[in-house]
């Protein structure tokens, strides 16, 4: 079950930050050729699509990372370093993804919803500057993720 638990939660993982990369690496430039009335309503399609995906990745990455540390680890005490890094920068993840979503990303999508291009463009640059920050943060929760278990504490 230990085993399960740890690949749900690294395939959430996976999900989340991937698509964080894909969406900035590689669909954020292509757009932005776009004209702000085409490229927008897309953006708030896509962009919705993942959220969902993200929200669901969230609750996977929560379930299974509190159940290992509780069944897995026996809880709390027995934890080396790189799980509770993980944890405050998962957490910190969390929080900016919620922030992100709950302000700019609803401003966003208002703009959108009454064609104000400018408004949307304003709420996606404030969107842009949480996935930049998530988007360093994945990657280095990944990478203690990937390698913690190799330190020696």
């Amino acid at each position: 079950m230990l085993a399960i638990a740890l690949a749900l939660h690294t395939l959430a993982s996976v999900v989340w930050v991937g698509g964080i990369f894909f969406v900035f690496v590689v669909l954020r430039p292509n757009l932005a050729s776009l004209a702000p009335e085409i490229a927008l309503p897309l953006w708030s399609r896509l962009l919705g699509r993942f959220f969902n995906w993200v929200w669901a990745s969230i609750l996977v990455i929560l379930v299974t990372g509190y159940g290992v540390i509780l069944f897995g680890y026996e809880g709390f005490n027995a934890l080396g370093p790189h799980i509770r890094i993980m944890q405050v920068s998962g957490l910190l993840m969390i929080g900016l993804f919620v922030l992100m979503w709950s302000m700019p990303w609803q401003r966003f999508c208002q703009a959108v919803g009454a064609e104000d291009w400018p408004a949307a463009l304003s709420a996606m640059k404030r969107m842009r500057q949480v996935v930049v920050i998530n988007l360093i943060l994945g990657f280095f929760t990944t990478a203690i993720g990937a390698t913690g278990g190799f330190w020696s504490y």
